[in-house]
């Protein structure tokens, strides 16, 4: 079939079941853009701002399990994307990101809207292609898919010269992937995770480390199962949260800089730790040299970068965490006894007797950590829950009752704020029937506000809950602990209404200082089934608690913070 490099692209999309695609056009990605009006094949959705496009793709990819498309022209246009793209790269997240560039006559010229694309996104694409041919299209957007969703999922960049668009050449989509140099290993060895078996069924107090690889490898059914069959108590890393079931009697809750006392002191104690998808990064593991001192590393990961690169794996296994599982499970109904953890249980129990996860209610303002538990109350298992990044999103991550994986959508390993109300309208595009919330700060919010027009052009209700306390409230609360009180740059006490400002982009909007009134703003805001904000005066002054100070160790908590 002979049809032009626009075309190509469309049909690659279509080939691929794409059912919407982000983006936002400009001169270099014209041609492809002129072939998006004549297509019936997949929404297109224009987003206000780049950068935008690309979170909602993140979102819409965390909750459907599919590969993300965001679509974005040269330039400026790349450059506002490049945030979100290094969003998903840290955090695993599969897309293809096709980006228009200048042609290819006036490549290295510094054209208007030239920028070097591919040099700029090799550090944060799991791979990235310039286009110089439209012969190479067909290949190169079936192997961008392919790469995407394999092995360590991540995003793949495509950037096609406007003269490449326009060249009319062979299109065939029929040829399988095949890259010499790419070939990951799903299967575990089983020597591997039979020597595995064998140090769990010798261990007196194992625990179960579940990461966010759980969730891309669909495991989490198979976790649960493990988890039952060993009784092996599980800490989640904050990129893992559903993982369990909020009320699982196994799942201790989330572990790190701002986990519970319980999580930390049980993976101080453990004598063996069984790593599922996760990368044992620096905020979970604190001070290296003081972190699990006492324990043998059983270390599950498809990547096998990951294993052994920050703490030495005892028995290593690359492989998929589904397909691992699969080969664990009958070996450890065999020889795994289950009541021989009955100790470690009890010690466990005592840690959260000591210091159970909470807050206080004192003070004549609303508490985050209430109107969070409240949400779960509310609406539970019916919602998905995104959140911008800072303070807000650890109480999230302490208090949400989470039941299922790709329930929590957050940016982990980047830490991006603005990336929350985006994300959700990238939800709520693909899981219709469930609330979209986005649970966000009165800092992070102004940061994609323009989204607004987005949600209500295209009919995508997600409801904002901003935790309002007038501060940049992370950083306030280092600056507080760590800085003498200097609050520098932080304090954001001149804020706009929030109320008018959802209004005058066509949504709906309640300021809240009592509980009663955020019960009636939510319920009102859900059922109307608009874009909505609801800004709720919370107290300024709030902590997330418990916190490892960054460099300490894991079992050296802050469980409170006294005023000096």
């Amino acid at each position: 079939m002979q049809i032009s490099g626009a075309q190509m692209v469309i049909e690659a999309l279509i080939a691929e079941q794409v059912e919407v695609v982000f983006g936002y056009p400009g001169g270099a990605i014209m041609n492809v853009y002129d072939e998006i009006y004549k297509q019936k094949g997949f929404q297109h959705i224009l987003v206000r701002h780049e950068q935008a496009a690309v979170h909602a793709a993140e979102g819409y990819s965390k909750v459907s399990g599919k590969v993300g498309v965001a679509m974005i022209t040269s330039g400026p246009g790349f450059t506002n994307a490049i945030t979100g793209i290094a969003d998903a790269y840290m955090d695993s997240i599969p897309l293809v990101v096709i980006s228009g560039q200048v042609p290819m006559s006036l490549v290295g010229t510094d054209a208007f809207q030239e920028i070097d694309a591919v040099g700029i996104s090799r550090p944060c694409t799991k791979h990235n292609y310039l286009v110089t041919d439209a012969s190479d299209l067909a290949r190169v957007l079936k192997e961008a898919f392919y790469l995407a969703r394999s092995g360590r999922p991540g995003p793949v960049h495509v950037d096609i010269p406007k003269d490449v668009t326009a060249q009319i050449a062979n299109f065939d989509y029929s040829k399988d992937v095949e890259i010499e140099t790419y070939k990951p290993t799903v299967k575990g060895n089983v020597r591997q995770i039979k020597k595995a078996i064998e140090a769990i069924a010798a261990a007196k107090r194992p625990l179960l480390y579940l990461g966010g690889g759980i969730v891309n490898a669909n495991a989490a059914d198979l976790v649960r199962e493990f988890s039952k069959i060993t009784q092996i108590p599980a800490v989640e890393t904050f990129m893992a949260r559903g993982v369990l079931h909020h009320a699982d009697p196994l799942l201790i809750s989330m572990l790190g800089m701002h986990g519970s006392y319980a999580a930390n002191m049980a993976m101080s104690e453990t004598d063996l730790i069984i790593g599922l998808g996760a990368r044992f990064d620096d905020r979970v593991t604190g001070k290296l040299s003081e972190f699990a001192k006492h324990a043998q590393i059983i270390h599950v990961d498809i990547d096998p970068a990951s294993i052994s690169k920050i703490v030495n794996a005892h028995f290593p296994i690359v492989g998929d965490v589904k397909s691992v599982l699969e080969t664990m499970i009958p070996l450890a109904k065999e020889q795994i006894d289950p009541t021989r953890y009955d100790a470690w249980h009890k010690t466990i129990a005592n840690f959260n007797k000591l210091h159970p996860l909470g807050y206080s209610e004192e003070g004549d303002r609303i508490k985050p950590q209430w109107v969070v538990e409240r949400i779960g109350q509310l609406l539970g298992e019916d919602a998905n829950i995104s959140t911008d990044v800072g303070q807000h999103q650890m109480w999230t991550a302490q208090f949400y009752p989470f039941s299922r994986p790709r329930q929590w959508i957050s940016s982990g390993g980047l830490g991006t704020m603005g990336f929350g109300f985006p994300a959700a309208l990238g939800v709520k595009r693909a899981d219709p029937k469930r609330v979209s919330i986005n649970i966000t700060g009165d800092g992070s919010i102004l940061m994609n506000i323009q989204e607004l027009m987005t949600a209500v052009e295209y009919d995508l209700p997600v409801v904002n809950v901003i935790l309002n306390n007038n501060f940049l409230g992370m950083v306030r609360q280092w600056q507080t602990m760590f800085y003498d009180k200097r609050h520098s740059a932080t304090d954001l006490s001149l804020q706009p209404d929030f109320v008018k400002l959802s209004e005058s982009f066509g949504g709906i909007g309640y300021r809240v200082t009592t509980k009663e009134e955020f019960d009636a703003a939510l319920k009102d805001a859900v059922e109307k089934k608009v874009v909505a904000i609801i800004d709720v005066v919370v107290n300024r002054f709030e902590n997330v608690l418990p916190m490892v100070p960054a460099g300490g160790s894991l079992f050296n908590m802050m469980l409170e913070y006294k005023e000096k």
